[in-house]
């Protein structure tokens, strides 16, 4: 039997998930009904809730998506169907069809895609599909919502004989309208209506010469409004045919809401289905505004929550586009307790609250933000005490407060109780307050209670250290900065930085060394020493993600390398081939050239005949011999081979030909003039000189050791004559 505490759910803020639920919802049942979500107390239903809630996150990702469950309550109309002879309006027999036609989709779906919603469509499987209502419905009602006039015999009757009524009144009106306007005795309006039948606008003059029934008159009095004695019979015949019809609309109305009343308790079950579906699609919806999923449920003690958010935090920050610092934290039971410590503003609570949140949520049907490789387990009790506890109605201190709390945690916890504890053993003097929480916190222990705790407190740190299934745990803070990381680390106790942070803070240094000497020194080195650790992990983690990144690029330009070296190994093997060949065809070539030489000095052909035939045959033993299709196949690839060279130089050339109209393209700047005096030097040279004199387009140059005479047009302007 589950059960979770409402002080436990207020501190963990689930009322503001519940209202953020509800306003995924899309009817007025539907909101109420998930304002009233809280935690199972079976697990069977639990289980059965988070299936169906799962199978409905996943139709928003593939193409079989769920009907539209929306309707309009039929409360009054459930109301009034209980209670004998009365009658429902059209408007509410509407609403019966809408709800009966948006059920038998849903239902109809379900079975068809089965496959696909097996939860749902067995959570489905005791309703009933029925066109009934549908069909005796549409036989009397039309789609404006009014009684059709072949309802019955009698209403057909009745409402021809109100049309020719109506016929008759229009006409014996007109005849009466044209008499008196021939007459003068109507006003320039002619005529108007009063209590929803046509009158005459007479003059007030004329009103006794005009027969019929005064109806009224104008603010002014100068018109008197007289319906005409020649329509006053048919107007009392429509009433009555008018009343004979309201009272047969009734009696159908009566026929049609009697024959419906049997199927009272399938109408009942409509409504709460359709609130049921609005309430899993409100969770589904939240589920897909964080990314939540349904995490593993494992029958063993064990937590591991990898990559977990807190719920508000995530889609508060999601609004502000601000970051969110997801934890990983993990439960079992060589581990079933965590220590968090470290300094204040580092996210110790909100660590607490997310495990706690994520819980409660998951235990009341609710898929959570979490990596789809996490584990949960279901624990039969969650108790909390955090936040602010000091409770004026019963004029308690916090410390009272917390100690009536503990109280109650010690009647109840037990090992498949979570507790979780903010600030333990705070609010009252530490000594002493500490030696208490040491005492509670072991009888936790004792009775293999899984927990979290944050605390300042050093011999509960030591406590985790000394006890074997008891982890320290720490909010990392970056040494240098003094900020948080907002990252929880297993392992290991942290430093409150409370004298870093005060000198942080513009505090004295003579101060801050007075406050140290005035508490126990051993304390002081341990804090020292836990925060002297917390640096040295700190730079481990940095040391071991630059080693990492190291590692990767050490990886990638080996693999660089590899692949540089795999091409040049190839190409080394063809110059290999290339000059093997090369080789080879000197040596023919000196051969062929010292018998040519032979034959040049003896002139023996003959000799010169085998010599060369026995060169050829030697040459030709080397040779392997190539089947025709093998030489094909040889001659196509050094055909597709030239082809690609050929392609290759083709796209060199291109790219220098227009890298040469380019040069071409730009303008060419004037040479400027030159003259006695300028100081020079040659196109393609570096040594400068002056210009002695200027003579036919030539210059004649002073280097200083030496002159010479060059043309005007191969020198460049270094400076002009000053």
């Amino acid at each position: 039997m589950i059960n979770i505490h409402k002080k436990t759910l207020k501190d963990l803020e689930f009322s503001t998930v519940l209202q953020q639920v509800s306003d995924h919802c899309v009817t007025a049942l539907g909101k109420a009904k998930a304002l009233e979500i809280a935690p199972y107390d079976k697990k069977e239903t639990l289980l059965i809730s988070l299936q169906l809630t799962h199978e409905y996150v996943s139709s928003f990702y593939n193409d079989n998506r769920i009907p539209n469950h929306g309707f309009d309550p039929i409360t009054k109309e459930l109301q009034l169907l209980n209670i004998e002879n009365t009658y429902l309006e059209t408007h509410s027999l509407k609403k019966l069809v809408s709800i009966s036609l948006t059920v038998n989709d849903i239902l109809k779906f379900l079975k068809k895609f089965e496959e696909y919603y097996p939860n749902l469509q067995r959570y489905t499987s005791h309703i009933e599909v029925t066109t009934d209502i549908i069909e005796q419905v549409d036989a009397i009602v039309d789609r404006f919502g009014d009684i059709k006039d072949n309802a019955s015999p009698l209403l057909h009757e009745l409402r021809q004989g109100i049309n020719k009524l109506k016929g008759k009144i229009n006409s014996s009106f007109s005849t009466a309208l044209n008499t008196y306007h021939n007459l003068e005795y109507l006003d320039d309006i002619r005529e108007s209506v009063v209590e929803n039948k046509r009158v005459l606008a007479v003059k007030a003059m004329y009103r006794r010469k005009v027969k019929g029934a005064i109806m009224g008159g104008s603010k002014t009095g100068s018109i008197v409004y007289i319906e005409p004695e020649a329509t006053l019979q048919h107007s009392r015949e429509l009433n009555n045919l008018e009343y004979e019809e309201s009272e047969e609309v009734v009696r159908i109305l009566k026929e049609l809401t009697n024959y419906i009343r049997p199927f009272l308790p399938l109408l009942q079950n409509y409504q709460s289905f359709l609130t049921t579906m609005d309430v899993i699609s409100a969770k589904a919806k939240y589920a897909k505004s964080m990314d939540a999923i349904l995490p593993e449920i494992t029958e063993e003690r064990e937590m591991y929550l990898r990559d977990a958010y807190h719920p508000l935090l995530y889609l508060t920050n999601l609004e502000k586009k601000e970051k969110t610092f997801p934890q990983t934290i993990a439960l079992k039971d060589d581990s079933r307790i965590i220590v968090i410590s470290g300094p204040n503003a580092g996210g110790k609570s909100i660590t607490l609250k997310t495990v706690g949140l994520l819980q409660v949520m998951l235990q009341s049907g609710m898929l959570i933000p979490v990596h789809e490789r996490s584990k949960a387990c279901l624990f039969d009790r969650i108790l909390s005490d955090i936040g602010d506890n000091q409770s004026i109605e019963n004029h308690l201190s916090t410390y009272s407060y917390r100690l009536k709390q503990m109280n109650y945690f010690l009647k109840k916890c037990n090992k498949n109780t979570l507790f979780l504890i903010d600030e333990f053993g705070t609010g009252s003097d530490p000594e002493l307050g500490g030696a208490l929480a040491e005492t509670f916190l072991e009888v936790f222990y004792d009775r293999k209670a899984f927990g979290i705790i944050t605390t300042h407190y050093s011999n509960l740190k030591l406590l985790a250290n000394e006890k074997e299934h008891m982890i320290n745990a720490n909010m990392l803070f970056d040494e240098r900065s003094l900020e948080p990381k907002y990252k929880l680390a297993l392992g290991q106790a942290g430093s409150s930085f409370t004298f870093e942070v005060a000198q942080k803070n513009g505090i004295p240094y003579n101060l801050i060394n007075k406050a140290k000497k005035k508490i126990e020194r051993s304390k002081v080195r341990f804090d020292a020493t836990i925060a002297k650790l917390q640096k040295e992990r700190s730079k481990l983690e940095k040391t071991g993600e630059s080693l990492k990144q190291n590692e990767k690029k050490k990886l990638a330009e080996a693999d660089k390398l590899e692949a540089i070296n795999e091409k040049i190994q190839k190409k080394l093997e063809s110059y290999q081939e290339l000059y093997d060949s090369n080789q080879r065809l000197i040596y023919l070539g000196q051969k062929v050239n010292d018998l040519s030489e032979k034959y040049f000095n003896n002139k023996r052909k003959r000799e010169l005949m085998a010599e060369l035939f026995k060169l050829v045959q030697i040459e030709n033993s080397k040779r392997k011999k190539v089947s025709v299709k093998e030489k094909r196949v040889q001659k196509a690839k050094s055909t597709q081979i030239k082809k690609e060279v050929e392609k290759k130089v083709n796209v060199i050339r291109k790219k220098k030909k227009e890298e040469r109209k380019k040069k071409k393209e730009k303008p060419v700047q004037p040479k400027p003039v030159l003259k006695v005096g300028d100081r020079v030097r040659m196109e393609d040279g570096r040594a400068v000189g002056s210009i002695d004199k200027i003579e036919k387009n030539k210059a004649i140059v002073n280097y200083g050791l030496f002159t010479t005479n060059v043309s005007v047009e191969q020198l460049e302007l270094v400076e002009t004559k000053k």
